[in-house]
């Protein structure tokens, strides 16, 4: 999705001789919003000190979505001790984001998709549903994880998905112990309500371009006959309206923002970066502590009390094999010690796929001319200067989801309308006026599988997610296709609408279909249900409802890889609330729970609207 800052790169210099000229040196130093106190205790507690005890009552693998929250809740008690691991670098240089725009200038977003700096960088096997192709899995790797990479939308899902996680075994993860989570962790723009949260760490906010064409995709939406919604987090999610965002002044808003910098003075709490957990570490079958490698080095620390695995949905079943808890029979194939026979471990992957439609557009307003090389310096001076302008939001300001057809009980397609357009992950720059919308499944029935290549650590995991591998996932895609090109068409859209770039008009036929999404469609990049949370009685489980590892004392994994289905929307939303219900539970507190909050349910389900 590299909508406006593509091609920044080469002017890096450019940009630098201009804000150098433009201010002085004490005024830059105020500029870059560089914090000597935040610094200083940032680099003392991101070193593993020989002189403290090496033993910390909680280790959190991974400071992502779901591990920033974890440390945050969990050293709000002074006498826990925790230590943070995180694989990745810090998300700011010298204590400033200014210096580190890449990742905290919202239209900048593409650039760390492009790299593995920050990056995982992981790839699919071939997919065999899809001629073969090799997909490309960008994973965050950096203070904050994909909530510093992802595209800042703010989607919870649908109320069903967690009646539905109920049932399939995560008891006490239904929409009414779920809620007030996701109220907890937020600070919502337009204020607290029955559904938004008022005092959390995670603001969110809504755009504000007000662009024409994203006015002109929510009234074509209402005019092929779909509601519009004011709020598709809170009573409704059916329907089209404005997208929530992780953007707050201007600038991402990552857990590494919102949970994790509040706390780093804590004296409780420390934090290192660039070290690379390689195994857990175990007594028999009570987990102790974990090894990890730092500049080279070899070295273990000891948890008191527990383990916790955030590493997400790939890294968290790897490291779980990796330590011998994992199918045994595969296990000694690489010649790694069996600790636990948990032949869930892995099993049961779940993505999203989407597909741009692309509209080539007949005025000059679309984000194609913000992404030449003067308008870039200019948006991004702005931005370095006051956060605000075109590099401040996204761009992904509307959307909606909608049900395929008639009998389907809540929306399963879901859509993200980009007033511009996208080439391969946005790693090709943009070549015309267009605007697009990605659409997609949101329950697809393909299920896919990670598994070790070898037992290094350093070698990513085999990634099989199998997808387009029923007919029921081909026909859904198929109605994607055909009910964006409804909406593309209605009369709101006449006035910029040019030739469709994408299929194209060539693509008519089922069979033409089919052939275009098994070519372009790509992950909308939400991995999860690798360690899904059920019953110990269930086969497949890996954790228990309270986010234990089944089989194994004092280790937990909790992440989006917990589960036991794909929701509904975007996961970076439902992974921090994942992460403060979870906290709860350690922390040894009742749920919080909010009963009979109402939800919609169209008036009938004989219609497909």
């Amino acid at each position: 999705m590299s909508y406006l800052m593509k091609g920044f790169k080469s002017h890096g210099p450019v940009m630098c001789k201009v804000a150098g000229s433009l201010f002085k040196a004490h005024t830059l130093k105020n500029m870059l919003g560089i914090n000597e106190k935040e610094f200083k205790i940032s680099r003392a507690s991101s070193q593993l000190s020989s002189e403290k005890a090496n033993s910390y009552n909680y280790i959190i693998v991974g400071a992502g979505s779901a591990g920033c929250v974890l440390a945050n809740r969990l050293t709000e008690d002074p006498q826990s001790t925790v230590l943070l691991l995180e694989a990745g670098p810090k998300d700011t240089l010298l204590g400033s984001k200014r210096l580190m725009w890449k990742i905290h200038m919202p239209a900048a977003l593409t650039y760390n998709l492009c790299d593995e700096k920050y990056n995982w960088y992981y790839h699919t096997t071939a997919q065999r549903h899809m001629d073969n192709r090799v997909m490309y899995w960008p994973r965050g790797r950096v203070w904050g994880g994909s909530s510093s990479l992802n595209a800042m939308v703010y989607i919870r899902g649908h109320a069903e998905d967690y009646n539905r996680w109920s049932r399939e075994g995560a008891l006490g993860w239904d929409y009414e112990h779920c809620l007030p989570y996701f109220k907890k962790a937020q600070t919502h723009e337009l204020g607290p309500d029955q559904y938004r949260g008022g005092n959390g760490p995670l603001h969110v906010s809504r755009g504000k371009t007000n662009h024409p064409l994203h006015r002109a995709f929510l009234e074509a939406a209402q005019q092929a006959g779909y509601p519009f919604t004011d709020d598709m987090n809170g009573y409704q999610q059916e329907g089209f309206g404005w997208m929530d965002m992780t953007i707050h002044q201007g600038q991402r808003w990552s857990t590494a923002s919102a949970y994790l910098r509040p706390a780093i003075s804590r004296p409780n709490f420390s934090v290192a970066e660039k070290t690379l957990v390689t195994k857990i570490l175990f007594q028999g079958t009570k987990c102790i502590g974990v090894e990890y490698v730092k500049n080279g080095q070899r070295k273990k620390v000891l948890a008191n009390k527990e383990v916790i695995l955030s590493g997400g949905a790939i890294n968290s079943p790897q490291l779980l094999m990796l330590s011998g808890i994992g199918n045994a029979d595969d296990l000694k194939k690489l010649g790694i010690p069996v600790v636990c026979h948990l032949p869930g471990v892995g099993q049961n992957l779940q993505d999203h796929l989407e597909v741009y439609v692309q509209q080539k557009c007949t005025k000059p307003i679309t984000l194609y001319s913000a992404q030449k090389p003067l308008s870039m310096v200019r948006i991004g001076l702005e931005w370095l200067w006051k956060f605000t302008g075109e590099g401040a939001t996204a761009h992904l300001e509307s959307g909606g989801f909608i049900r395929s057809e008639p009998g389907v009980p809540h929306p399963d397609i879901q859509f993200h309308f980009l007033p511009s357009q996208v080439i391969d992950h946005g790693r090709v720059a943009s070549t015309m006026e267009a605007y697009q919308v990605h659409v997609g499944p949101m329950r697809s029935t393909s299920v896919g599988w990670l598994k070790l290549k070898s037992s290094d650590p350093n070698d990513h995991p085999i990634i099989e997610p199998n997808y387009l591998s029923t007919e029921r996932d081909i026909w859904e895609f198929r109605q994607c296709v055909k009910l964006t090109r409804e909406i593309f068409a209605q009369k709101a859209f006449e006035k910029f609408r040019g030739t469709e770039i994408q299929p194209g008009n060539h693509v008519q036929s089922d069979k033409e279909i089919d052939a275009f999404i098994r070519q372009k469609a790509d992950s909308a990049y939400h991995p999860s249900c690798t360690c899904k949370m059920g019953q110990p009685s269930d086969s497949t489980a890996v954790v228990d409802p309270q986010t234990k590892v089944i089989g194994v004392e004092n280790l937990r994994v909790v992440d989006a890889s917990i589960m036991p289905s794909v929701v509904t929307g975007n996961l970076n939303a439902p992974t921090i609330m994942i992460a403060e219900k979870a906290a709860d539970i350690i922390k040894g507190l009742p749920s919080l729970q909010e009963k009979n909050v109402p939800v919609y349910k169209p008036k009938t389900l004989e219609t497909q609207r």
